[in-house]
């Protein structure tokens, strides 16, 4: 990893100094040359000069070590003996640590929020490690979940990374082949639909411009860095509920599941023994797709008949029978709230039971 950042500076270095420049590590193999074809040689008697001091010469070079660690890992090389070639071995020296320090801190921050956000860490080492990075833990944050259920071999992971390209701020991993994770710094109180935009706009853009289809699982915004695995599982449970109840969304969001977050968390033998208590046996197995689709509409406009009739473009008196034939085969009579509030939860009850989802 380091010697393609050292590579990609020396290389930019060639011009300006006119000199063959390079890298080697504490072995004194070059990894890194303005000469490309040096790459892999091993400088002879550096190992026993680098011992004398952060600079010296050797072999018609001059050589100043440096590291972002407490001991002496790599050294700039530059071409020559003289006070210039000293001098230029020691600027770039200065410049090398800094990028190595920054590149080695942008990679451990990215490592170490996937190992918070998938509970992979201890809560005690959290603060160690976020002190030792110098990473804000107080910041709002939300985790968003992105998995791709079709599209082309561009990699979704890619297309976000772009999106978000402040990485001491945003972090973007993978999980599994088709499920990324979004790590978002937000401001504090912010609207949760701002939230559901930005998710929108992810699969816009994967859509629309990369032709990959996906759904956005939105977990709760935390304010502390060790709530990041809650909002992460938040994420998924979104995904699975919405998975089973709202398979035409593309955005789910943690907060907004309402009564089917419940029905998820509740054990499948309560669920059936719901249903046999309040139906009569084999009762809403016996409702057709017209009828079902009736009671869909009429819940949608709020149980109001006249709404539900005109919508169908049908008699009022047609969905009146309708719903007093509903009424005969299951007892239940959807024109009064407490009934329907049944009905409703009874029918989500038995679309989470056919679905069986994965639990997390």
């Amino acid at each position: 990893m380091a010697n393609r950042v050292f590579q990609g500076v020396v290389y930019q270095m060639k011009d300006a100094i006119g000199r063959t420049v390079g890298v080697v590590d504490e072995t004194g193999t070059v990894i890194s040359c303005s000469d490309l074809n040096m790459i892999g040689e091993v400088k002879e008697g550096f190992a026993a000069e680098r011992l004398s001091g952060d600079s010296f010469q050797c072999g018609g070079c001059s050589y100043h070590q440096f590291s972002s660690n407490k001991h002496n890992d790599y050294a700039v090389y530059v071409e020559g003996t003289d006070e210039c070639a000293g001098q230029f071995a020691s600027l770039m020296a200065i410049s090398l640590q800094s990028i190595k320090q920054y590149h080695d801190e942008k990679f451990d921050k990215a490592n170490f929020i996937k190992n918070v956000v998938l509970d992979n860490i201890l809560p005690g080492d959290i603060y160690a490690k976020a002190r030792e990075l110098h990473f804000a833990t107080d910041v709002s944050r939300v985790v968003l979940l992105i998995r791709v259920t079709s599209g082309t071999d561009i990699s979704a992971y890619d297309v976000v990374s772009g999106l978000f390209p402040d990485k001491q701020k945003d972090f973007v991993f993978n999980i599994s082949e088709t499920d990324t994770v979004l790590v978002k710094e937000i401001r504090r109180g912010i609207d949760q639909r701002d939230i559901e935009k930005l998710a929108a706009s992810i699969v816009d853009t994967l859509s629309g411009e990369h032709y990959i289809k996906a759904v956005v699982g939105i977990g709760t915004p935390i304010g502390n860095v060790k709530d990041l695995a809650t909002s992460f599982k938040e994420a998924q449970v979104a995904m699975e509920v919405g998975k089973v109840f709202d398979t035409e969304q593309s955005i789910i969001s943690y907060d907004n599941l309402g009564i089917a977050r419940l029905i998820y968390q509740l054990p499948t033998t309560l669920c059936e023994m719901f249903l046999r208590e309040v139906f009569k046996q084999g009762s809403i197995e016996s409702l057709d797709a017209e009828t079902l689709f009736t009671i869909q509409r009429f819940f949608e406009n709020n149980l109001n008949v006249s709404e539900t009739s005109r919508g169908l473009f049908v008699h009022r008196n047609t969905l009146v029978y309708r719903l007093e034939k509903i009424k005969k085969l299951t007892g239940l009579d959807l024109r009064e709230f407490d009934d329907a509030i049944v009905f409703k939860v009874a029918l989500m009850v038995k679309k989470y039971l056919s679905a069986n989802p994965a639990k997390y």
